[in-house]
C-alpha cells in the first residue's frame, strides 16, 4: 500500500497538497484545463480554502453567480476554443500570462464596469503596452465577457467600448516601397556577397504578393512551370518547440493560383537549382519536397526570411547612411506587390483574388498605398479624356 506524504509536523497530506520550503502550504488543482494554486499559512487554513474551491466547482456557483475572476473566465473561454491556429493559441497564452500577474485578472467579473476597462487600458499603455498589444488583449477579453453576458452571468459586456479616445494609437502605418526604394534594395542584395543568395526569395515575394508562410509552404508539386502558375493552398508553421506542421490558408479565398511572371519563374528555377538535397526529404502532414531549405537542410519558416532581411538591412544602413531605406519585412514586400498591381491598373476584384483576401475592403483599405505621382498621372489622363475639364478661354468684356 502506498504511504501518504506528510508535512514536517507529521500531518498527512492529501492529493494536491504540499508543504513549501518556507513553511507555507499550497494546494494545486486543475480548472478548465489549467493548473491552479492556492496558498495558506497553515494546513487548516489551506483545507478551508480547498473546501470552498470544491464547493464552488461542484455547485457551479463560481461561474453562475459571476464570482469568478477575469483570469478564470478567460481560462473557461480558451478551454472552449480548441480548433484555432497556432498563432491564436500564442495570443491566448500571452493574455493568460498577463492576467495571471496583473491586478485586473484577480477582479470578479460581476464587479467590472466599462470605466474599469478604460482605466485598465490606460494603465497598460502607461506600463509600456503598445496599441496593437492592447488590441490583441481586447480581442480575447471581449468575446470571453460576451460569452458570460449571453449566458446571463453578467448584466452587460464592459468590453464593448472602443479603444479610440481611450489609448493613443502608436502603431506605425504600414508602408509600401517606392520603385526607387525597391530598386535600391534589390540592387544592394544582388551585389552583396553575403546576402545575394536570398535575392531570388525576395524577387518571388515581390512578384507574387504571397504571405511569407505560404511561400515557405511551397513544394515542388505546387510549381506548374508548364502553365506558368503557382498553387497556394497551405502555410508552413513551426512552433517554439521546433515542431513543424501544415496550416490551411486563413480563409477559403486564400487557396488560389498565382501567375508566374518570367522574372518570378526564373527565380523559382534558381531556387530549385541551388537547393541542397537533404539526406531524407521532410514529410510534414503529408507534404513533401519543400523548395526552401535552411543551412541544415530543414524546411525554412517565416523567421528565416524575416531574419535575413533584417540582417541585410542592418548591413545596408552601415554601408549607405546617406541613402536610408525604410524598415523592410516580408509583409512590406507583400504590401509593395499589392500597391504595384493597383498602380499598374489591375482591377480590385482580380487583386483581391491574387492576394487571397476574403473581403475586398481589406485589399482596398489595408494593402494599397497611393502616392502623389501616381494620382497626378491618373488625373492628367482623366482630364484629357473628359472634355468639360478642359480650361475655357477668358471671356472678353
Amino acid at each position: 500500500m502506498r504511504r501518504r506524504r506528510r508535512d514536517r509536523s507529521g500531518h498527512s497530506l492529501n492529493t494536491g497538497e504540499s508543504c513549501r520550503k518556507d513553511g507555507r502550504y499550497q494546494y494545486r488543482y486543475t480548472l478548465y484545463g489549467k493548473r491552479m494554486t492556492v496558498y495558506a499559512e497553515s494546513l487548516q487554513e489551506l483545507r478551508e480554502k480547498e473546501a470552498e474551491i470544491h464547493k464552488d466547482i461542484n455547485s457551479g456557483v463560481d461561474y453562475h453567480e459571476g464570482r469568478i475572476t477575469v483570469y478564470e473566465l478567460v481560462l473557461r473561454y480558451v478551454a472552449l476554443k480548441r480548433a484555432v491556429r497556432y498563432n491564436t493559441k500564442q495570443v491566448y497564452s500571452t493574455v493568460l500570462r498577463l492576467l495571471e500577474r496583473d491586478y485586473f485578472g484577480r477582479l470578479h467579473i460581476c464587479d467590472i464596469r466599462t470605466s474599469d476597462v478604460k482605466l485598465w487600458y490606460g494603465y497598460l499603455q502607461k506600463k509600456g503596452k503598445g496599441y496593437s498589444s492592447i488590441t490583441n488583449i481586447r480581442g480575447v477579453l471581449n468575446p470571453a465577457f460576451q460569452m458570460a453576458f449571453e449566458e446571463d452571468i453578467i448584466r452587460r459586456n464592459p468590453f464593448v467600448c472602443k479603444l479610440s479616445g481611450v489609448v493613443v494609437n502608436t502603431t506605425q502605418k504600414r508602408i509600401a516601397l517606392t520603385p526607387e526604394q525597391k530598386e535600391t534594395w534589390l540592387t544592394y542584395v544582388k551585389n552583396d556577397p553575403t546576402y545575394c543568395k536570398y535575392y531570388d526569395e525576395y524577387i518571388v515575394l515581390l512578384g507574387t504578393g504571397m504571405r511569407v508562410s505560404e511561400f515557405c509552404g511551397l513544394t515542388r508539386q505546387d510549381l506548374d512551370f508548364k502553365n506558368h502558375r503557382i498553387c497556394v493552398d497551405k502555410q508552413l508553421v513551426r512552433e517554439h518547440g521546433g515542431k513543424y506542421y501544415i496550416e490551411h490558408t486563413k480563409t477559403a479565398s486564400g487557396r488560389r493560383f498565382i501567375p508566374m511572371t518570367d522574372v518570378v519563374e526564373q527565380s523559382l528555377r534558381n531556387i530549385l537549382r541551388a537547393r541542397q538535397k537533404p539526406l531524407k526529404e521532410w514529410v510534414i502532414d503529408g507534404c513533401i519536397g519543400f523548395i526552401l531549405l535552411d543551412k541544415d537542410r530543414k524546411p525554412k519558416v517565416a523567421l528565416h526570411i524575416e531574419n535575413s532581411i533584417r540582417w541585410g538591412l542592418s548591413k545596408y544602413k552601415k554601408l549607405h547612411p546617406e541613402a536610408p531605406l525604410p524598415n523592410i519585412t516580408p509583409h512590406v514586400l507583400r504590401h509593395t506587390f499589392c500597391t504595384d498591381m493597383v498602380n499598374a491598373g489591375m482591377d480590385i476584384k482580380s487583386l483581391q483574388y491574387v492576394m487571397g483576401h476574403s473581403e475586398v475592403n481589406i485589399t482596398l483599405n489595408v494593402y494599397t498605398h497611393a502616392n502623389y505621382d501616381n494620382v497626378e498621372e491618373h488625373m492628367k489622363k482623366a482630364a484629357l479624356l473628359t472634355p468639360f475639364l478642359t480650361p475655357m478661354g477668358r471671356r472678353k468684356a
